[in-house]
């Protein structure tokens, strides 16, 4: 792992340069350019906030606030997309880099950080927007947004670990990136995002917190929407599983990564 690591710091610059190309060939030709970066997000804040908040009137059980359920929706599906961005592009990356793997020697590991990395640019713009829309309406939850840093390290190890996994098993068996694609919709589903877990029964909210997903959103929607900080003992079993698959997903990384070139 420690000559995994060397490699990819030692090929940085390339890293750093296909992110920059990344984001720039996505707006090359549009009129707009990066400012659509700013406008979608844009849009979709002010639609769910007059939707949910000013047209539905929806509330959030136990949190006095006219905002508190766009907030709560914002707050998942914000982090929902960065989860879902990484492990999505991470599952067919080497597949899409065929021919540069075959013509390029260079880490093969760079791939998904070079996913990841992207991923995070996109969410840093839209987050970034989100918390000067939370200042705007005077509901930025303080202190405890400093803990959203290390909750979200641990969905982006999360994340890299099943789709480098994902990756890998792609490449030798194609159905895995079709089928998990219709994992993705029902774990979405799964996961309280659009729906609070307090309005489930007590059985449901049980079998929910065997969902790793359900323990990260609990925890980013609490610090968000009422500045709590977050039950760590509750995320300790999510550390655990990150950990066991990214050193997983390193290990078929490493023992298949020749035959993948071959695959290819």
């Amino acid at each position: 792992m420690i000559s995994m690591l060397k490699a990819l710091w030692l090929y940085r610059g390339f890293v750093l340069g296909s992110v920059k190309r990344e984001f720039q060939s996505k707006y090359r030709n549009s009129l707009l350019g990066a400012v659509w970066t700013v406008l979608n997000p844009l849009a979709m804040i002010v639609v769910y906030t007059v939707i949910f908040s000013q047209v539905m009137k929806a509330r959030l059980p136990g949190v006095d606030s006219t905002f508190a359920f766009s907030i709560h929706l914002c707050a998942g599906i914000l982090t929902w997309g960065l989860f879902a961005e990484i492990v999505g592009r991470s599952q067919t990356t080497f597949i899409d880099n065929a021919n540069l793997l075959k013509k390029l020697s260079f880490p093969r590991l760079c791939l998904p950080v070079i996913v990841t990395a992207t991923a995070l640019v996109n969410f840093a713009i839209v987050f970034g927007l989100f918390t000067a829309f939370l200042l705007l309406i005077g509901m930025f939850s303080g202190w405890p947004y400093l803990v959203l840093i290390p909750v979200l390290i641990l969905m982006i190890v999360f994340a890299l670990g099943l789709g480098i996994i994902l990756g890998v098993l792609n490449v030798f068996f194609r159905d895995v990136g079709q089928f998990f694609g219709i994992v993705l919709s029902f774990w979405f589903w799964l996961t309280p995002i659009v729906y609070p877990v307090s309005i489930l029964p007590e059985r449901v909210q049980d079998y929910m917190r065997l969902n790793p997903m359900a323990r990260l959103m609990e925890a980013f929607q609490g610090i968000l929407v009422q500045a709590k900080w977050p039950d760590w003992y509750s995320l300790w079993p999510v550390f655990a599983l990150s950990i066991v698959l990214c050193l997983l997903g390193l290990s078929l990384f490493r023992k298949h990564a020749g035959d993948m070139v071959d695959e290819l």
